[in-house]
């Protein structure tokens, strides 16, 4: 939509209809996660109908394009920011995200990423460049720091979110084409990843070390998911870091570039954590089975192997 009033009410049906998905669990955390996420979502709102109000009392317009005042302007990236999950709003993010199943995780990790990203993208020329850069830098050193302690997979999936997101926004004012490459990609290896856990039915770091041995195909190709997540080359998720790194040394950002290439690493460093324990280490099997042959996976392996093969 080009009117702030259509793109707020959009945004605002987005919220809405995930929440049903969020509760249906009945569970004590998936309440307190889904409370969380709406007052989130609700204040992230608040703001961005504040900020194109603001525009159209300054300049009568309700274009989106047609943002000129400044502080509207950081007000609607302040705000889309929140709705993201963008340090140093990303707070809600994690906790929200380790009350919620897997399927409805995945929604909230991708899905949900997709229309903010299009107001930004549609907003990229007139946003501050120096707010974006401090966004992306913030993110992608809490992205590495906040998941180096975590046992829960949910929340390492949550904070190497907010990891990606960090190199997208960072790169959102220069090359928005890189920012939608690397936000595709993002999409193809998340889906992939939570669909892998819910395919091994994991939860923690130490139920996903039996996966070897139930399928060891599929441990492989989260042992590839990973580490592409990660940025490790020759896989497809190094390509658009590469490409983003190239552009902001282009354009003079030594020192942006330095800090994220070096919280890239430890990035790196928790999704090793998670390869070792899919592919090198193994539970004690109570059979002498080589294989658990009975164990039968799900319809989504099709779904899984495709957006694995993207990825």
């Amino acid at each position: 939509g080009s009117h702030w009033l259509l793109v707020w009410m959009g945004l605002e049906i987005n919220t809405l209809a995930i929440i049903p998905l969020m509760i249906r669990q009945q569970h004590p955390r998936a309440v307190e996660a889904t409370m969380k996420y709406f007052i989130t979502q609700a204040t992230a709102s608040t703001l961005l109908l504040f900020a194109s109000v603001m525009n159209a009392w300054t300049s009568g317009e309700w274009s989106l394009i047609e943002m000129i005042n400044p502080t509207s302007a950081t007000l609607a990236t302040t705000a889309l920011a929140l709705k993201i999950g963008l340090a140093p709003l990303h707070f809600w993010l994690p906790e929200v995200l380790q009350g919620l199943d897997l399927t409805t995780g995945l929604i909230l990790s991708t899905w949900q990423k997709l229309a903010p990203f299009a107001i930004l993208l549609q907003l990229h020329p007139i946003l501050d460049p120096n707010l974006l850069l401090s966004f992306g830098i913030l993110s992608t050193m809490v992205g590495g720091w906040g998941g180096l302690n975590q046992t829960q997979l949910r929340k390492i999936l949550a904070y190497s979110s907010i990891a990606n997101l960090g190199w997208m926004i960072t790169i959102l004012h220069y090359a928005p084409n890189l920012t939608l490459l690397n936000l595709i990609l993002y999409i193809f290896m998340t889906l992939t990843t939570f669909l892998l856990f819910k395919t091994f039915n994991s939860l923690k770091i130490n139920s996903i070390s039996s996966s070897a041995t139930k399928s060891p195909l599929l441990s492989i190709i989260t042992l590839m998911t990973l580490l592409s997540l990660g940025g490790l080359p020759p896989l497809s998720g190094f390509m658009p870091k590469w490409f983003i790194l190239q552009e902001l040394t282009k354009q003079g950002l030594f020192i942006p570039a330095t800090i994220m290439a070096l919280m890239a690493l430890l990035s790196l460093f928790f999704y090793l954590r998670l390869c070792y324990a899919t592919t090198l280490t193994m539970n004690p099997t109570p059979t002498n089975m080589i294989s658990s042959w009975r164990t039968k996976f799900p319809n989504h392996t099709l779904i899984l192997l495709i957006s694995a093969t993207i990825s």
